[in-house]
């Protein structure tokens, strides 16, 4: 294909200016001509250029540069844009100019081929931010090393963060600028088609607080049904549906109540409320903007760096430092608290038992660990999923979706041995290739890289065969609902943000308009949840197995006198005999010897001093033989956030038709599309209604979603309503349809292609390209290709 220059410069022309819409390219031996398609056919002048302004496939990439302002490479070809391409080309006539114009997309012809080269000024710019990180890390590695105290590790830390994140900047600010997104547009779509908005609107609306429309409650059902088809069937899971009420004991042993929390300030006049690092974030922003002082810039900026690692007196000084008042008011703040995310309630009327409504939904999967294991067989490895609500009661939600009060989860407990994290179908998925961003690259200033996971396992880089391997299953669910590849990455926890439990975390990250966001969190959670609700409720939650051989254990039991003991301290004596019970070989032998030497010994249980005497307690020591090991299992968990998917999903697929900024569109693919396809007669003619409820009856006992359209109106703009909505494919009902035999149109929604099929055979067509067992491209080749409409008659 690229072997002549005509040909390149072809390429050259339609990749890089896709909106300059050629309507004939026209090629000879020293110029290339292109004739614009204008609208009512008013006259445009043509454009045209001699092959000596494209560089050959043999000119170096240094000369490129040298001369042209960006270069990029396809395959092994080196194109390159010229200044006098650029000039030539880019111009517009003055026709439609109420319309805004877009900045031609000069960069991204085809993501997976082609690659942005950097510059040499900007490797220059690059090059010491990435040493300065590179020096950082090892400085962090090093006093980590040495054991350094705590203070001290976590300055460093503090600085690689903000060195790592001033790289970002610097990078980001160096990428090709893509065509500008307009979120707004998107936005302004998604509510008018009422995907969703915010809640109790009538009433002001509520911040964090969405509702879901038709469409939107349609598109949200359909990726959670693929979602349990791709995990829960797939791996034949255990799904569960737990209360979202959970009691205060069951959050104070999984570490919520103590530490899931955010700092805040307070106007102190009227008591409005902020989340202290994003308020810190704007008031610096906006003090950077407003000065010119390159030194108070400078350090407003490492603020701004720093503001994820702040402690409560790091904000205060902050805020004491540039006198910062509520933006709102002007009045004064209150000094950083700490608040709890999670809302807090009372279960019955006395309002005695405290509870909250469920920050996630792990929490009852692993309470019912010991049910589930028993449904199993007993046996591990095996699963445990939960999709439903879980609550978090944010201080200051922003960003749409992304960060709300309430919100949907998908999530995975693998239980496993923690000795043995291998997966039986891991070698079927070792050869995909994942985009990784390492804790090290990180620290190293490095760019993420693919690897193979089978790679990653083998290296270490991912700590085990079952984490890989949900992983690598998160990246393909993401391939199979249409979110776009090239805006995915797995970064992994550096040690500072990495949960005191876990063993290894990897986010699946998405690229939109508010820059990387979470949307999938990969934990190695260890032993630590079923841990702590076993030492919380002294109900073992443990596994077996069975051992190679039987093993002979020396056994230390302390015994009380039940009744001795009830009488003498009441009330205590359950806490006493549960104390006793959990005193392992060691302790129960000292407590023994301390019994009989002084016939008493002092316990402080629950705050408590109480002597039990010797009477109370019989210590008895004997041998078992066991066949069988028990062990707490580990935790597997891949968490997802239904709403920050969907948000991905919606930014990754809206549109716009070239040529037309108006004719927006949202490009889901049919798996998870609200509708399937729109029914459209092409007018109210009474003839066509009997093929329109034979069709509908059809795609309905097939259970397909569809939509009937008998609005008036031209058939373009009909197209255009159900592109909106993302409805894949349209069937036109047109006079052609009344002869025989009846057919009808079948229009791709975003290739615009059409095909003519039999009325009889359309629903059984569009059911097969829904659930993905029909290509599109079959169809074009089974059915005759639609050229015109027959005119109305």
């Amino acid at each position: 294909m690229f072997n002549d220059t005509k040909n390149l410069a072809r390429v050259f022309a339609t990749f890089c200016y896709p909106n300059f819409e050629a309507k004939a390219v026209f090629a000879t031996k020293s110029r290339l001509t292109l004739i614009r398609d204008c609208p009512g056919n008013v006259f445009c002048r043509p454009f045209s250029f001699s092959y000596s302004q494209i560089p050959t496939p043999h000119q170096s990439l240094v000369e490129v540069q040298r001369h042209r302002p960006q270069a990029f490479e396809f395959r092994n070809i080196k194109l390159a844009h010229s200044r006098v391409l650029t000039r030539s080309l880019t111009k517009r006539t003055n026709w439609g100019s109420k319309k805004r114009q877009r900045n031609p997309k000069l960069y991204n012809w085809m993501s997976d081929n082609f690659q942005v080269m950097a510059t040499e000024e900007q490797q220059k710019i690059l090059d010491p931010l990435r040493l300065a990180v590179k020096e950082q890390g090892e400085l962090v590695s090093k006093l980590k090393a040495d054991n350094a105290d705590a203070v001290t590790i976590k300055a460093a830390v503090t600085d690689l963060k903000a060195r790592i994140k001033a790289l970002e900047l610097k990078e980001l600010e160096f990428e090709p600028k893509e065509e500008k997104f307009d979120r707004l547009k998107m936005e302004d779509l998604l509510k008018q088609k009422f995907f969703y908005d915010i809640a109790f609107s009538i009433y002001g609306g509520i911040a964090g607080q969405y509702d879901f429309g038709p469409m939107g409650c349609a598109l949200k059902t359909n990726i959670i049904n693929e979602w349990r088809k791709f995990f829960v069937l797939e791996e034949n899971m255990l799904e569960v549906d737990t209360s979202c009420l959970t009691p205060e004991p069951v959050l104070v042993a999984s570490g919520h109540v103590e530490k899931f929390a955010d700092y805040m300030v307070k106007d102190l006049k009227n008591g409005e409320c902020f989340r202290v690092d994003h308020l810190l974030e704007s008031l610096l922003e906006k003090f950077i903007a407003g000065t010119k002082n390159q030194a108070e810039i400078a350090e407003a900026q490492q603020f701004i760096n720093q503001l994820d690692n702040m402690t409560k007196d790091d904000f205060q000084q902050v805020i004491t430092k540039y006198n910062f008042k509520s933006p709102l008011t002007g009045n004064d703040l209150s000094e950083p608290i700490e608040f709890n995310l999670m809302f807090s309630t009372s279960i019955g009327p006395a309002g005695t038992v405290k509870g909250f409504l469920r920050p996630e939904t792990a929490q009852g999967i692993f309470v019912n660990f010991k049910r589930l294991l028993e449904f199993n067989g007993g046996k591990l490895p095996f699963a445990g999923a939960q999709i439903g609500k879980a609550f978090r009661n944010e201080i200051s939600p922003r960003s749409g979706l992304i960060r709300v009060r309430e919100f949907e989860m998908a999530e995975i407990e693998h239980f496993v041995d923690p000795n043995d994290k291998s997966h039986p179908k891991f070698a079927s998925l070792a050869d995909t290739e994942l985009p990784l961003l390492s804790a090290c690259d990180q620290m190293a200033g490095k760019p993420l890289v693919k690897l193979s996971v089978g790679k990653a396992v083998q290296q270490g880089l991912i700590a085990n065969e079952t984490l890989g391997y949900f992983m690598t299953r998160t990246y393909l669910f993401f391939q199979h609902i249409g979110i776009d590849m090239s805006k995915v990455r797995f970064r992994q926890h550096m040690s500072n943000e990495m949960a005191h439990y876990a063993c290894d975390c990897w986010d699946a990250e998405c690229k939109t308009s508010y820059g990387w966001i979470e949307c999938v969190g990969h934990a190695d959670r260890s032993a630590y949840d079923l841990t702590k609700h076993t030492e919380s409720t002294n109900v073992k939650l443990v596994a077996e197995k069975k051992l190679a051989e039987p093993k002979t254990l020396q056994v230390v039991e302390c015994l009380p006198n039940k009744a001795k003991v009830g009488k003498v301290f009441k009330q205590d004596a359950k806490a006493i005999t549960t104390h006793l019970s959990q005193l392992s070989n060691s302790q129960a032998l000292e407590l023994n010897e301390k019994l009989q030497a002084n016939s008493s010994v002092s316990l402080n249980i629950n705050g408590k001093e109480l002597e039990l005497t010797s009477d109370m307690v019989t210590v008895k020591q004997y041998e078992k033989t066991v066949h069988v090991e028990e062990y707490i299992p580990s935790v597997i968990e891949p968490s997802f956030g239904i709403g920050r998917v969907m948000y991905s999903l919606f930014e990754h697929s809206f549109n716009e038709r070239d040529g037309d900024e108006q004719r927006t569109y949202l490009s889901l693919p049919a798996s998870v599309a609200p509708y399937k396809c729109s029914v459209l007669p092409l007018s109210n003619n009474p003839e066509f209604a009997p093929f329109t409820k034979q069709i509908a009856d059809g795609l309905r006992r097939l259970n397909v979603s569809h939509k009937v359209d008998e609005s008036s109106g031209s058939i373009g703009r009909r197209y255009a309503r159900t592109d909106q909505i993302a409805i894949p494919f349209a069937i036109t009902i047109d006079f052609d349809t009344l002869a025989q035999p009846h057919t009808v149109t079948l229009r791709e929604r975003d290739s615009l292609s059409q095909v003519r099929a039999p009325v009889d055979q359309i629903p059984n067509i569009v059911e097969s390209l829904a659930n993905g067992s029909l290509l599109w491209s079959e169809v074009m080749e089974r059915y005759p290709k639609f050229e015109q409409q027959q005119a109305a008659k």
